[in-house]
C-alpha cells in the first residue's frame, strides 16, 4: 500500500468538492483520477447541473490558477491562447497570456467554436503549451481542461473532430440530481460557501509529485494483453466504423494507474479497469449510420466489448481477481 496520506488528502479533496456539487462523487471522483494522470475531462450535459461550480471548486481547493474559456461561433485562437501587445515604449511586443494559461481552464460549450479555433486548443491540449507569433509558450504544470459539451441536437453545436475527441482522457455526464439531492441542494445554498472561502487542499508541488508516482503504479502484462485485446476487438466491430485507438489504449491503462493510486493501491486490479473502461473508451468510438439510428451508444458497446473480451486473463493475474 502506498503512504497513507497521499489516500487521505485525495479523500479530502473529494469530500471537499462534494460538499459543494450535491450528489455527484462518482463523477467528482472520476474529475480526480483525470488530474492525477494528467489528462482532460469532457462534461457532455445541459446548462445548469454544476459543471462550472464542480470545475471552480477543484481549482479553488488545489491553489491553482483558475481559466475560464466561453466558446462562441467567432472566438478566435488569440482569445484562447493569449496575444503579443507592441509597447511603444520599450519597442519590443509583450505576451500577454491568455486564459488557457492558466492550471485549471474551463473551456464552456467547447462544440460551438470554429475549426482553427480547436487547432489552438489542440495543441494546449496535447503538448502542453501554446505558440504565439512563432513563440513558444508552456503551459503551468499541472494543467487540466474541463470542457463542457452540449448536446449535439441544441442549435448551434457541431460535432468535435474524432482527433480532438481522442485527447480527452475521459467523457462524463452531471446529469439532474436525484430529487432527496436537490433538497439537500437547497437546503445547503442557505449555509453555502462560496468558492473564493475554500482553502487549499493540495499544493501543486503534491499533485505533480503524485502525477509521478501515478507512471510507476504496475499494470500486470496479463492487463495490458486484455486492454490490447478489447481494443482490437472494436476494430473488428461490425457496428463501429472507427475503433479505439493505440492512444486511446494508453489512456485506458493510465485512468486505471490513477484510478487504483486513488485507491490506495500501488497495483492495477480489474475493477479499477473496469470501472474506468466507459468513460474513457465510450467518446472514442465512431459507431456506424445504422448503429446511431438504432438508438445504440458508445456506452452499450463498451459494455458489449468488455463482456466478450478475453476476461479470463483477468483471473490469470497472480494475487488478483476480478
Amino acid at each position: 500500500m502506498m503512504h497513507e496520506s497521499s489516500v487521505d488528502l485525495l479523500g479530502k479533496l473529494v469530500n471537499r468538492v462534494d460538499s459543494v456539487i450535491t450528489g455527484k462523487r462518482e463523477e467528482i471522483e472520476l474529475a480526480v483520477v483525470c488530474l492525477l494522470y494528467g489528462g482532460h475531462l469532457l462534461l457532455e450535459d445541459v446548462p445548469g447541473v454544476g459543471k462550472t461550480l464542480l470545475v471552480r471548486t477543484l481549482a479553488a481547493c488545489l491553489g491553482g490558477t483558475f481559466g475560464r474559456i466561453q466558446f462562441t461561433s467567432d472566438l478566435m485562437p488569440s482569445d484562447v491562447t493569449g496575444v503579443s501587445v507592441y509597447r511603444p515604449q520599450t519597442g519590443q511586443f509583450e505576451f500577454r497570456p491568455g486564459p488557457v494559461m492558466a492550471h485549471i481552464v474551463l473551456a464552456d460549450e467547447i462544440n460551438r467554436a470554429a475549426p482553427r479555433t480547436q487547432s489552438a486548443l489542440l495543441e494546449a491540449m496535447e503538448e502542453h503549451k501554446v505558440t504565439v507569433d512563432g513563440t513558444t509558450y508552456p503551459l503551468p504544470a499541472p494543467f487540466l481542461l474541463l470542457a463542457t459539451q452540449n448536446p449535439l441536437e441544441y442549435e448551434g453545436t457541431y460535432r468535435l473532430p474524432e482527433a480532438q475527441l481522442d485527447r480527452f482522457l475521459m467523457r462524463i455526464t452531471l446529469g439532474y440530481p436525484e430529487p432527496e439531492q436537490e433538497i439537500e441542494m437547497l437546503n445547503r445554498m442557505q449555509e453555502r460557501k462560496f468558492t473564493e472561502e475554500i482553502r487549499p487542499l493540495l499544493l501543486l508541488e503534491e499533485v505533480a509529485q503524485m502525477q509521478r508516482q501515478v507512471r510507476k503504479v504496475l499494470v500486470d502484462d496479463r492487463i495490458k494483453q486484455y486492454l490490447v485485446a478489447v481494443a482490437a476487438a472494436s476494430r473488428r466491430h461490425p457496428r463501429i466504423a472507427l475503433g479505439i485507438s493505440p492512444r486511446g489504449t494508453l489512456a485506458w491503462m493510465g485512468a486505471s494507474q490513477a484510478m487504483a493510486y486513488y485507491k490506495g493501491r500501488t497495483y492495477v486490479i480489474p475493477d479499477d479497469v473496469k470501472g474506468v473502461a466507459a468513460p474513457v473508451l465510450s467518446h472514442r468510438l465512431a459507431l456506424t449510420a445504422e448503429a446511431r439510428l438504432s438508438g445504440l451508444q458508445g456506452e452499450n458497446i463498451v459494455t458489449e466489448l468488455l463482456s466478450q473480451g478475453n476476461i479470463s486473463l483477468f483471473h490469470q493475474v497472480p494475487g488478483v481477481s476480478s
